[in-house]
């Protein structure tokens, strides 16, 4: 299996961090209490399933981001932003926040 990507990485940390606070539902809205779905879980959001083609996993990762994206919060972008030590990340809105994360 080669090297999960630094995105893969914080998909799965995310998921299983959902899981052992108990917030992780699977497709049909029921808490996860099994480790093994949860892996699972992470694995398919992650899209480094060894179940699904290549195209599905890079789908299922574009699909991933793209809803963590919509959940992204200011004080998130913030976060992110001091973590980085960005200059200036105090007074910028949550729009120059995602940008000049990007960078």
């Amino acid at each position: 299996m080669p090297k999960p990507s630094e995105p893969q990485k914080r998909t799965v940390e995310r998921v299983m961090h959902e899981f052992k606070h108990g917030d992780l539902e699977s497709g049909s809205g029921r808490k996860v209490k099994s480790r093994k779905q949860a892996i699972a879980i992470a694995l398919s959001e992650a899209g480094a399933s060894n179940r699904e083609t290549p195209q599905a996993n890079r789908a299922n990762l574009r699909r991933t981001k793209a809803k963590e994206r919509q959940r992204e919060t200011k004080a998130d972008l913030y976060a992110e932003a001091r973590r980085r030590d960005l200059p200036g990340r105090s007074k910028m809105t949550k729009a120059q926040l995602r940008s000049a994360l990007k960078h």
